[in-house]
């Protein structure tokens, strides 16, 4: 009888324990997603030079909406003579209309002292589609119109309308490591500018990556005297969250 008894009640507190966790509600997936690196490098002897580079992003997605904001900064120091330096800033904003068509609205701010174009700022809104969406591969492209402002480095200004279309794609190898390739394409009367990001990431522990990337701006009319590309190369440590 006290066998069965205990039987029992083991099987009862067994059955309340399955049935408690069935009931537990699943936790809340946060909203909230991002991440944020720094790379910096310094060398003495012969030439004193330093570099540094650093990159954030955060993005915010409520039911068929997702807004991110964007932003990174670079620069070179050599014998104390500032020989690179460039910022930028974006806003993008979707919203899904279905399981893979979007639409889209971006605003970018640039700046980089040593180019032919001191400053730009473009807006712009359009239509987007994820084109492939599997667990290893991402690949959406978008397409769409806006305005641009931009300030040349002789003190001239332009502004006009702009066509942007812009690729991303994204290869996740395994569990710890991956591939980005972004380019986004603004073309106007006066200018066209291109810029492709491409970047390899590889997890060191928890939260934390090591990324090598490697970025290529391109503005197709500059003043005379300066260079229409740009070429940036960098090693950094990045934490996701």
């Amino acid at each position: 009888m006290l066998r069965k008894s205990i039987f029992i009640a083991a099987t009862l507190l067994a059955s309340g324990q399955v049935l408690a966790q069935a009931a537990a509600p699943a936790a809340e997936e946060s909203p909230w997603s991002g991440a944020a690196s720094l790379g910096y490098l310094s060398t003495s002897g012969n030439t004193d030079t330093t570099s540094y580079n650093t990159k954030f992003g955060v993005d915010y997605t409520s039911g068929e909406w997702k807004h991110g904001f964007a932003g990174s900064a670079n620069g070179s120091v050599e014998s104390d003579v500032t020989t690179a330096e460039a910022y930028k800033a974006g806003w993008k904003s979707e919203y899904n209309l279905t399981e893979h068509d979007f639409l889209f609205g971006t605003v970018d701010w640039r700046k980089d002292r040593f180019s032919g174009v001191d400053q730009q700022v473009s807006e712009a809104i359009g239509y987007g589609r994820r084109l492939i969406d599997t667990p290893k591969h991402l690949l959406s492209a978008g397409l769409g119109v806006g305005h641009r402002q931009a300030d040349l480095a002789d003190g001239t200004s332009e502004s006009g309308v702009i066509g942007r279309g812009n690729i991303d794609y994204s290869w996740k190898f395994s569990e710890t490591a991956g591939f980005d390739q972004n380019i986004v394409i603004e073309s106007g009367s006066d200018n066209t500018y291109i810029e492709s990001q491409s970047a390899v990431r590889a997890r060191l522990l928890s939260d934390f990556a090591l990324v090598f990337s490697y970025t290529i701006k391109q503005n197709s009319d500059v003043p005379v005297g300066s260079e229409k590309t740009d070429k940036f190369t960098a090693i950094s440590i990045e934490y996701a969250f």
